[in-house]
């Protein structure tokens, strides 16, 4: 089948083979986030991207435990596939998409009802009219919800069957029919954070139908069974799925207190300076991450197969590409970031200029480190190592972040919370790398790697 290109290709023409695929999808979608973001700030307003800004860590927790399955499924499915499993191989990934889209209709119906109560929870110095548009924004997700986490689910699941090619054109095509359906919904027929919500959680919804469709019958690695699995493996999905799972929730969590913070020292306006900065970051640190994503399969399927030495030099090529990526994204935040910073806010909003511009600058350096704790844990991940991948996850997004969160606003203000970012992002590098270099820096190698 399609995934025999995992050990056909030669490693680096796999490399671009999986990794092209990816980084058009991640700039399409960087793409649909700066226009995204565009609509809300230019025909909303600074709420309703203060709002956005809120919402979108609740957003995030819920497509976490997707994310769990699927990341802790796809590195076993492409293990099973590198063993030439695939009848076990489909009945991990049925039980995945069965068990995920059960989880999420439960979601949605405690979303929709508890939405309100949700967001002054987690949002107590919101103004009313935020917390107003927050609810509205996560009631309509909640609506949706059902057929939304799956659909980053099924993504994992395509790239472990070759299938790099069609994620990309379906990601592709959601995102512009995002894009279109922001426009009609906010531009031509006003319809607010209502109208943003519904183009972004209906273009999902479609988006996974499509995909569920593509694994019907037996023309991919993967196919619909019956069946369940053993106690024992759905535990070692869990586990193995746990360093995403908990980098998302703690990721969501930081984002949470970020806010908190944000309001507590600048108000609404740092907020919405915050959520501008995730925008940018949208375009240049999700190569990174993409990378990571495509490249995860076929380190897997190279460690079910023992082709060990083929897995070090893809992990090799890996390293080079992001840490390139990571100088390149750095200068371009310092030379470009400003220019960016004023397609989202009205000619009126200096104030929010002028905190946009500096959280941008400072923001523009965790870069240079940030790409290291990213690459490495999704090594781990791949070669089912989790619980080293879990420290590096936990301690990267939510251990280092907090802590230096709490002294440096404590010592600074919002000036310590935006050099937070760097400061975190060069703490969890050097951790990563220790890991590395004491637990997993030697691979076994076989005789029959040679020839790769």
């Amino acid at each position: 089948m399609h995934t025999e290109i995992f050990i056909k290709l030669p490693p680096r023409k796999l490399f671009f083979h999986c990794a092209v695929p990816a980084a058009v999808t991640s700039v399409a979608g960087a793409l649909y986030a700066v226009v995204d973001g565009m609509f809300v700030g230019r025909f909303i307003g600074e709420a309703a991207l203060a709002a956005i800004s809120i919402t979108m860590p609740i957003v995030l927790m819920v497509e976490a435990l997707a994310n769990m399955i699927a990341t802790g499924a796809s590195v076993n499915i492409a293990i099973l596939l590198g063993q030439k499993d695939r009848a076990a191989a489909s009945r991990l990934f049925s039980f995945s998409v069965k068990f995920i889209l059960a989880c999420s209709c439960l979601v949605g119906l405690g979303g929709f009802f508890f939405a309100r109560p949700l967001v002054m929870l987690l949002a107590p110095n919101a103004s009313p009219e935020v917390i107003a548009l927050c609810t509205t924004y996560l009631q309509i997700y909640a609506i949706f919800a059902p057929l939304i986490p799956i659909y980053f689910a099924t993504d994992n699941f395509l790239r472990d069957c070759g299938q790099q090619r069609i994620s990309m054109g379906i990601n592709i095509a959601t995102q512009l029919l995002n894009v279109a359906l922001d426009y009609l919904l906010i531009v031509v027929l006003g319809q607010g954070i209502a109208g943003a919500a519904i183009g972004s959680c209906l273009s999902l919804a479609l988006g996974s139908l499509l995909t569920l469709v593509l694994f019907l019958g037996r023309r991919l690695d993967l196919y619909y069974t019956s069946g369940s699995i053993p106690l024992g493996k759905f535990f070692r999905l869990i586990l193995n799925g746990a360093s995403e799972f908990f980098s998302n929730i703690a990721t969501s969590i930081m984002s949470l207190v970020l806010n908190i913070f944000l309001l507590q020292y600048g108000g609404t306006t740092a907020v919405a300076a915050f959520s501008i900065v995730m925008y940018i970051d949208s375009m240049l640190g999700m190569l990174n991450f993409g990378i990571c994503e495509a490249l995860q399969p076929a380190i897997s399927y190279c460690y079910g197969a023992r082709r060990f030495l083929r897995m070090t030099i893809l992990f090799r090529i890996v390293r080079i590409a992001m840490m390139t990526i990571a100088a390149i994204s750095f200068l371009l935040m310092l030379l470009a970031g400003p220019f960016a910073v004023q397609l989202f806010i009205r000619p009126e909003d200096s104030g929010l200029m002028e905190i946009s511009l500096t959280a941008i600058t400072i923001f523009a350096f965790s870069y240079l480190p940030g790409w290291i704790d990213m690459c490495y844990s999704s090594y781990f991940t791949a070669l089912d190592r989790p619980a080293i991948s879990l420290i590096v996850s936990i301690c990267g997004t939510l251990l280092f972040p907090l802590t230096i969160l709490f002294l440096f606003s404590h010592l600074w203000g919002l000036m310590g919370i935006w050099l937070m970012f760097p400061a975190s992002a060069l703490a969890s590098s050097i951790l990563t790398l220790f890991l590395h270099r004491t637990s997993c820096a030697k691979t076994p190698l076989r005789r029959k790697d040679i020839p790769v």
